[in-house]
């Protein structure tokens, strides 16, 4: 149920100190080692599986500005400008190309937030307007969808998920870093207070001075043993592929009950983006007073269950919730979210009929009580860094993201202010 993933040949595994140890091979932990390699820094990144083999492989591949929350927009920009100019320091493409993106309206309050939005965001000189029922005629003009007005960003992108990442890492190594797949990080090794290593599957050891924790769904758990509040859930989200398919729209676009994204292989990515899936698990009532806010907000999309990993949260988290190279979060996709979202797709644009999905498959996002993620170092351990929560926006955000999380473990100038991504702006956090 995975998606199609670039493999990459990895370092060889050495056991040699390093500077700085990076948990998570996913797009945040890959952009990272590259800007911290490019300064010089010894880096070693550790990914329990393979490069992106999670949410980093499974979003919708979206390079978006418009929506944001106003605290991104500083960082979107960044990376935005970094993902125009990757192409030519990489040694593997990543399918970035300028496409523009659509969100659509049909309801007076999704009109009024679309502008409200837009009203605050001008402060940033985003290039996004909105559209009316006519505008988006014209740019869209094989649809049939009921939508009065939307919301157009025509220098926003789209890039390949199972490619991205993958080149990065390639990219990291070639300037110096060291990328290790297939080696779990258990633990980190704490002396006199401080950072000293990682503990790793096997019995292994890694000795270090600072750690990036780049662990998406499974950072809280990992932050547990050194007594780290990180307030942050795991959603899970259905996508699908078609094969390659003549007609479609060139822009990514959402609303209607779908989104939907042109894909290098000539196919196209679509999602539900309506419902999403919640699994009850024990952190579920742990952080239960961080997240009443955003259930207020977004119960309409909130779908509520249980299962496996909640029986494993209750039953054993020890062993639950330690990384392990076989342990993939690959949740099975919510075939009924994936039939309606196909439905809505084939009803406003009716020549989709003809386009044969190829794949299904979900993803956890992993979801901090604002949707906005922690970037920000650990007051309490020196030395640590985390990068983490970023709620379904940390692809198109992660080469900005990475280079935020390097600056601040370099002790560099920060990119952008990063005060808006402290832990410390949830209940019980110091840092």
């Amino acid at each position: 149920m995975a998606p199609r993933v670039n493999r990459i040949v990895t370092s060889q595994w050495t056991g040699e100190a390093t500077d700085v140890v990076i948990i998570g091979g996913g797009i945040i932990g890959c952009s990272t080692a590259l800007f911290l390699a490019e300064r010089g820094i010894s880096t070693a990144l550790l990914e329990k599986s393979e490069i992106a083999c999670e949410q980093s492989s499974r979003n919708w591949g979206w390079c978006r500005t418009q929506g944001r929350d106003i605290r991104e927009l500083p960082l979107i920009l960044e990376s935005m400008r970094l993902w125009r100019d990757l192409e030519a320091r990489l040694p593997g493409a990543t399918g970035f190309a300028v496409c523009g993106t659509l969100n659509v309206f049909s309801t007076d309050r999704q009109i009024d937030e679309g502008h409200g939005w837009l009203e605050k965001a001008r402060d940033y000189s985003v290039d996004c307007r909105m559209l009316s029922a006519a505008e988006i005629s014209r740019l869209v003009p094989e649809h049939r969808g009921r939508w009065r007005e939307a919301l157009y960003a025509p220098s926003d992108g789209r890039a390949e998920p199972g490619m991205a990442a993958p080149a990065i890492a390639a990219a990291a190594m070639r300037a110096g870093a060291r990328i290790h797949t297939r080696t779990a990080v258990e633990g980190i090794e704490l002396s006199g207070g401080r950072i000293s290593g990682v503990l790793l599957d096997r019995g292994r050891r890694l000795a270090c001075q600072r750690v990036v924790l780049a662990g998406g769904a499974w950072s809280s758990a990992m932050l547990r043993p050194l007594d780290i509040r990180l307030p942050q859930l795991a959603i899970t989200e259905s996508t699908l592929r078609t094969e390659a398919f003549d007609g479609g729209p060139a822009l990514s676009m959402k609303g209607g009950g779908f989104s939907i994204r042109k894909r290098l292989d000539g196919g196209y990515t679509v999602g539900f983006g309506t419902t999403m899936t919640a699994e009850i698990v024990a952190d579920s009532f742990r952080f239960l007073p961080d997240f009443l806010g955003l259930m207020r907000e977004e119960w309409r999309s909130i779908r509520l269950q249980a299962g496996r990993r909640a029986a494993g949260s209750f039953l054993s988290p020890q062993q639950f919730n330690r990384p392990r190279t076989d342990a993939v979060l690959d949740p099975a996709p919510v075939r009924r979210d994936l039939s309606k979202a196909w439905h809505h797709l084939v009803e406003t644009f009716p020549h989709f009929r003809g386009a044969k999905i190829a794949e299904e498959w979900a993803g956890l996002i992993d979801v901090t009580p604002d949707a906005v993620p922690v970037i920000a170092p650990v007051e309490a351990v020196p030395g640590l860094v985390v990068s983490t929560g970023y709620s379904g926006h940390g692809f198109g955000l992660g080469l900005g993201a990475g280079r935020l999380t390097a600056d601040l473990v370099a002790n560099d100038n920060p990119v952008v202010d990063p005060s808006p991504f402290r832990l410390s702006r949830f209940r019980g956090n110091r840092s």
